[in-house]
């Protein structure tokens, strides 16, 4: 954003004093409308990003024909005389040149919504010939205009285009931004789904396209983090040093990653495997090695912030397994439980009572506390467990699992695709079609709520306890995350040391 609107200051001086607040406006005003969704104007995205590819090749062709000697830039062996000439200094230069290349680290985030064909479609078709014209015609504007320097892009525009440009750049831009936005959103509800970070307040933005999501703590973070860094670096060469640290690491990370699933998921050989990973990382390492000086200019700040979501994401990861390992330990086994209750028949209410728990082999403390306390048990017993797979989808017919584990009681197991929604209704239809016959007014949900001590007990330092409690007790909670109608839940509270 920042980059499209300095476009106005090529235009006219004027707009000079103007360019970040200009850009903040416009960073509020996207983050602003993330709540309302993207279903009604996204229609006018596809048309507006042909005109802006459209335009970008045309920009180029108009002075590759004026300097056709640049298209000798598509012969590597160019490349290969500058290193051999330059050295060292060639190599920070790759510090530079990697700026042409951002965006391409983050072409499969909308896989899931697309699929690969359209994404190689787009790829192929549009965006990477109508970017290696305007690069071209860049360069060839360079070699007539060498004073064209300072920003070569606006210059390929003749001067009463540049401010239709501008804004055409900022149109595109915001939509480019709003893709962000979104795959951030989606990554985010993944990551909730496969336990890495705690559970937020998701919207649906949409009754048609599942997709289509809004997290507002997510959205609100998003907004203060840009502002400050407007605010912070003032102009997009300010900003060139972080961008390139951050684009070149997630390149070398997703190569390295790349590696594991040629291995585990493709069924390569480990010499094939090596091989094609090692050309990758070869480039990926020299890119992110130019960047390596640029970290006291910006580069610091995709490390520092890799660093702390890095740390909170493991320490919730890390203090989730604390607290399962710990009521495992003290659980009682579910099929002792049910021995138990066949024998000694407790008192049964009417109604249907359902525990869910993340541990389908042991009995639920809630079960447990419901039972020493009140002396009774619902007529009809259900466990649930809804647990998240590796997969970003599982069928319907394979999503529930029920087992009859003894009269009236029963084992509920929901598999659910990292990339999907966990429904209770659903679930609950599902194991009416195996038998498990309901009227919704009859049930009521059971849930533990955990109250987190941090102690001395060996697993993590005191200090990350007590993050990972903080976190805990601002999770969304179990009700309004599995949209369950709240005046049908009991939360049964419990400490747990860690």
């Amino acid at each position: 954003v920042l980059s499209a609107v300095e476009g106005l200051e090529v235009a006219t001086p004027f707009f000079a004093p103007y360019v970040v607040p200009l850009t903040v406006t416009i960073l509020i005003g996207l983050f602003t409308a993330q709540r309302l969704g993207t279903a009604r104007i996204g229609a006018v995205f596809g048309p507006i990003m042909v005109v802006w590819f459209s335009t970008l090749a045309v920009l180029g062709v108009t002075y590759i024909v004026k300097a056709p000697q640049v298209l000798a830039a598509v012969n590597p062996l160019y490349g290969f005389r500058f290193f051999m000439q330059n050295g060292m200094q060639a190599f920070l230069v790759l510090g530079s040149v990697v700026l042409a290349v951002t965006g391409g680290e983050a072409l499969y985030a909308d896989m899931g919504h697309f699929g690969r064909r359209p994404i190689r479609f787009a790829w192929f078709f549009a965006a990477f010939p109508a970017l290696l014209l305007n690069y071209a015609g860049q360069g060839a504007l360079l070699i007539l205009e060498p004073e064209a320097i300072q920003n070569p892009f606006y210059h390929l525009a003749p001067a009463w285009a540049t401010i239709p440009l501008a804004v055409l750049s900022m149109c595109a831009t915001v939509i480019a931004s709003q893709a962000l936005i979104s795959g951030v959103f989606s990554l985010c509800r993944q990551a909730i789904q496969l336990g890495y970070i705690p559970r937020l307040n998701i919207v649906h933005t949409s009754k048609h396209e599942i997709g289509q999501i809004y997290i507002p703590l997510i959205n609100w973070v998003l907004l203060i983090s840009t502002i400050w860094l407007v605010i912070t670096f003032r102009s997009s060469s300010n900003l060139a040093a972080a961008y390139g640290l951050a684009v070149t690491g997630t390149m070398a990370i997703t190569t390295l990653l790349a590696y594991f699933v040629a291995r585990r998921n493709w069924g390569w050989s480990r010499p094939l495997a090596v091989s094609v990973t090692a050309v990758l990382l070869t480039i990926d390492l020299a890119f992110l090695g130019a960047n390596i000086p640029k970290i006291p200019q910006g580069g610091w700040f995709p490390i520092v912030v890799g660093f702390i979501m890095y740390f909170l994401m493991s320490t919730w990861q890390r203090g989730r397994g604390i607290v399962a390992e710990r009521m495992r330990r003290n659980a009682l086994p579910l099929p002792q439980f049910t021995r138990d209750i066949e024998r000694q028949k407790p008192f049964r209410v009417p109604g249907i009572a359902i525990f869910m728990t993340s541990d389908p082999e042991s009995t639920p403390a809630a079960l447990l506390h419901n039972l020493k306390h009140n002396k009774i048990l619902h007529e009809r017993i259900a466990i649930l467990t809804i647990t998240t797979t590796d997969d970003p989808y599982v069928r319907s017919k394979e999503r529930v699992r029920m087992d009859t584990l003894c009269t009236n009681f029963y084992r509920l197991q929901a598999h659910y695709g990292f990339m999907q929604t966990p429904n209770i209704f659903e679930i609950l239809d599902s194991a009416k079609k195996q038998g498990f016959e309901y009227g919704f007014e009859e049930i009521t949900f059971f849930l533990g709520r955990e109250t987190i001590l941090p102690s001395r007990y060996p697993g993590m330092a005191l200090w990350r306890e007590k993050v990972f409690a903080f976190m805990l007790r601002n999770a969304q909670r179990a009700t309004a995350f599995f949209q369950i109608p709240p005046d049908q839940v009991i939360e049964v509270g419990m400490q747990v040391e860690i």
